[in-house]
């Protein structure tokens, strides 16, 4: 008897340490694959249990929770959503997270290892703490403003501080309300698939996320390179270039629209745009000076994060001349998003020190203390610091000479560059409007912000008169109310 009382034990034993060998196995080894599991509805559940950390700019929080009374607790809100969709983007309990609330989401949520009291805390107990806050750069003055000048035109507007890279507005047009689309349902999937089907696209983040021809803001780059290459050594005196130019080993023939541009300097053909000019500068200085002074611009970057992700600008390293050529005018290929011409505009107003962009000042625990502090750091050298100066000069007359005028702000020291991006089969589409500007008050020792603006909807009789109509006068209310600040 006693024989088969062992043996039921041994056998109970074995039954036990199978047991415990299972469930170490599914807790150590199996748990990550099973809580990323679809059928797995308790990493919803908890996900939604507690209120959301909020995202604020200044001291105003412009997201909240509220109560569901369902299975998911809790549910986003936002504060003026359409104004403010282009930095938080939309956190769905359908259809997941994007922009702020995606790059900053285990801080919002709970998760992230800077919210917990010990290192490691988190990944030992395999809990959360409650959602902390994002505290943005923007300033909601620049961002009104920049939203209320598009109108809810297709465009987008992106303003940096030049000195830290603190990105100051980032806004796009036409927008959506992330609220609707928060919850579950029916109201949410119709709210959802409206969006998607729109023409518009109002849920494109055009100020990072899309790319446009630049048109002429991109001869501010392409001045940069024949500068610092002493292809043209006095910026005041004539070049060699006829109007209109032949492109190199074709027969085409590019045209101005402007007057004056006939053998004229860099400098001229900086103020009323002269696409010869540019383009013949452009193949002087080759293709290697060209693509390697776009790069310090920021052009080619393949991973800028802000901490949103950013699409790709780009300029080809690998064309003919007559491409260069039309590429240097920012036509061909060359693409640019709005935030990485801003950055060509605060690298000019820095002094040729390109700030990295960014959109988190700081991150906070739900009870308001800092756990992580952003901080100002350099991208690259654009140009030298001479070249900056000269263009700044050559930009300032664009403003109080040139085809800039209609962003002039009393008192104030303004540089900018008008442009219009040509697209569409045969150039049929109407063309892109674009400004890039900075500002700097009298009463202080470096550029308040660098603004570009780009407006797609812009009807137009000629290239730069496009951007000096329809972008200039947003940038301008931009600039005055950073100045204001």
């Amino acid at each position: 008897m006693i024989r088969y009382i062992r043996r039921a034990a041994a056998l109970c034993l074995l039954l036990l340490v199978a047991l415990l060998v299972n469930a170490a196995r599914v807790q150590l080894f199996e748990a990550e694959e099973l809580d990323a599991n679809p059928a797995n509805r308790r990493t919803t559940i908890a996900r939604y249990d507690q209120p959301r950390g909020n995202i604020l700019v200044g001291d105003r929080a412009v997201t909240g929770s509220k109560e569901t009374g369902e299975q998911l607790s809790f549910e986003r809100t936002y504060l003026h959503g359409p104004l403010y969709a282009p930095v938080t983007g939309y956190a769905s309990q359908t259809y997941g997270t994007t922009l702020l609330e995606n790059a900053e989401d285990g801080v919002l949520s709970g998760t992230d290892s800077l919210l917990a009291p010990l290192p490691f805390w988190n990944e030992f107990t395999r809990g959360r703490q409650p959602g902390g806050n994002v505290v943005t750069t923007i300033k909601e003055s620049m961002q009104r403003a920049a939203y209320a000048g598009l109108s809810g035109r297709r465009g987008a507007v992106a303003a940096l501080e030049p000195s830290t890279g603190r990105i100051l507005a980032l806004v796009s047009t036409p927008s959506y309300d992330p609220e609707r689309l928060s919850g579950t349902g029916p109201a949410v999937t119709e709210a959802w698939t409206r969006l998607n089907a729109a023409k518009s696209l109002p849920m494109l983040n055009r100020a990072i996320r899309q790319t446009y021809p630049p048109g002429s803001t991109f001869k501010i780059v392409t001045a940069a390179a024949a500068l610092d290459a002493r292809v043209v050594k006095d910026p005041d005196a004539a070049t060699d270039t006829p109007s209109p130019y032949v492109l190199p080993n074709t027969r085409t023939v590019l045209p101005d629209e402007a007057r004056g541009c006939e053998k004229a300097s860099l400098a001229d053909a900086i103020r009323v745009s002269c696409n010869t000019v540019m383009a013949h500068l452009g193949v002087e200085v080759g293709l290697e000076g060209m693509a390697e002074t776009a790069g310090h611009f920021g052009f080619n970057e393949k991973g800028l994060r802000i901490p949103s992700g950013v699409a790709r600008s780009n300029f080809d390293t690998d064309m003919s001349e007559d491409q260069l050529a039309l590429s240097s005018i920012g036509q061909f290929n060359t693409t640019a998003t709005p935030l990485q011409m801003a950055m060509v505009a605060a690298a000019v107003a820095n002094g040729g020190d390109l700030r990295y962009p960014y959109l988190v000042d700081r991150v906070t625990a739900a009870d308001g203390d800092t756990v992580q502090q952003q901080g100002s750091r350099s991208l690259d050298r654009a140009m030298s610091p001479s070249t900056a100066v000269q263009l700044q000069r050559m930009m300032v007359d664009v403003v109080e000479n040139g085809t800039g005028s209609n962003a002039a702000i009393d008192g104030v020291t303004v540089g900018g560059k008008t442009g219009t991006a040509q697209h569409g089969v045969d150039n049929s589409g109407l063309p892109y409007a674009w400004f890039i500007s900075w500002a700097q008050a009298p009463d202080s020792g470096r550029p308040a912000v660098a603004v570009a603006v780009v407006v797609e909807d812009a009807a137009a009789d000629r290239g730069d008169i496009s951007g000096g109509g329809s972008a200039a006068p947003i940038a301008r209310a931009v600039m005055e109310a950073a100045l204001e600040e």
